[in-house]
């Protein structure tokens, strides 16, 4: 999935080239890392990624291994039910018996051995029971309220699957800090990495039994595949489709769900306070993609500096927990504490009409 607008990372990432585009967690574009993760998985061709119509062209540009039939273009936002749809429909229209691996296009996973023995472990688990919905959770380090979480059955584990597998007894919206706090003493909840492994046939069972409306939007859509209609199909048909998550729409309904203890390291990478993880930090605890200069008299700490154009010297002096990100046309100073507030800023800037949002 490709289609998101990362507008936690402006004023780098943009509504045109958005955070998946771009080398926030190293020298490549977090996209790239996701299409070379999955080589020796399955071939370049059976690879799908599903983005927006603004997006498809900037897809193909950046990784250029892409060509227009290996994406799936949304022609509006309608959420990630409607998108998972589309693609399992596609997908099963080119193989019924397809095993469908779904993942986010910025996460930053680590090794990609340990992902891909994962993966692999997860499709047999669907070989054994075809109906089987298999996720990957994160055991939290920290009471956060950034991610959803999946409340795990300790006294039921799959025994001989490998890395721990347990059956999913619910799965839980992004809580408060303070019931955060009672899941991670409770010992049996994981964070939700948004990576799923499903077969088509399965997806789509559970999407007509549970979103029968919205897949007779998808199935005209899958059955208009291939003839000169299809454009005008997608376009009126996807539009109609209910906008619904599909942890809503199917994983929260669902019986047969099981999560795996993920192998590998994960990271989403969801704003700028994602890069001391991801970059480090020096000893003052500054993070810095840019030329920097602060001093010894009032230095900045716990910073996060950020430059588009490696020879733009970014100065600072008696700055503590903020973020300084400089771009050619545009350039952000926040609290770290107030980073959730850029969405806001980020909106604003639409409303008013002004360019830089785009």
């Amino acid at each position: 999935m490709a289609g998101g607008s990362g507008t936690r990372f402006w004023p780098v990432s943009r509504a045109q080239r958005p955070k998946q585009l771009l080398p926030l967690a190293g020298d490549r574009s977090m996209i790239e890392m996701t299409v070379d993760r999955l080589e020796g998985l399955a071939p370049i061709e059976r690879v799908r990624i599903a983005t927006t119509e603004r997006l498809a062209q900037p897809i193909l540009d950046v990784v250029q291994r892409l060509t227009p039939p290996n994406l799936i273009t949304e022609p509006c936002r309608r959420d990630t039910a409607p998108c998972v749809a589309l693609a399992a429909r596609m997908i099963y229209r080119d193989d019924p018996d397809a095993i469908m691996a779904l993942m986010p296009a910025d996460h930053v996973i680590e090794p990609v051995d340990a992902f891909q023995a994962g993966i692999r472990k997860a499709v047999a688990l669907i070989e054994d029971e075809p109906q089987r919905l298999v996720t990957f959770g994160i055991k939290p380090s920290t009471p956060s309220d950034a991610f959803g979480y999946i409340q795990w059955d300790r006294n039921r584990p799959i025994e001989g699957a490998g890395p721990a597998t347990y059956p999913v007894v619910e799965f839980k919206e992004k809580p408060s800090i303070a019931v955060a706090e009672e899941y991670l003493a409770a010992g049996n909840y994981f964070w939700n990495s948004g990576i799923f492994i499903w077969r088509a046939a399965t997806i789509l069972e559970l999407l007509t039994r549970f979103e029968s409306e919205m897949m007779t939007h998808i199935d005209a859509i899958g059955d208009a595949a291939g003839t000169p209609d299809f454009g005008d199909v997608l376009t009126r048909r996807f539009a109609q489709s209910r906008a619904v998550s599909i942890d809503y729409a199917v994983l929260e309904k669902a019986e047969d769900r099981l999560v795996i203890e993920a192998p590998f390291n994960w990271d989403d990478v969801g704003g700028w306070s994602s890069l001391p993880r991801l970059r480090g930090s020096d000893e003052r605890d500054n993070t810095c993609a840019a030329k920097h200069l602060t001093v010894e008299e009032n230095p900045s700490t716990g910073t996060i500096v950020y430059s588009t154009d490696p020879d733009h010297l970014v100065a600072t002096t008696g700055l503590t927990d903020c973020i300084v990100v400089h771009t050619a046309d545009a350039t952000l100073v926040a609290n770290r504490k107030c980073e959730s507030s850029i969405r806001a800023l980020v909106k604003e800037m639409e409303r008013l009409g002004l360019d830089e949002y785009l």
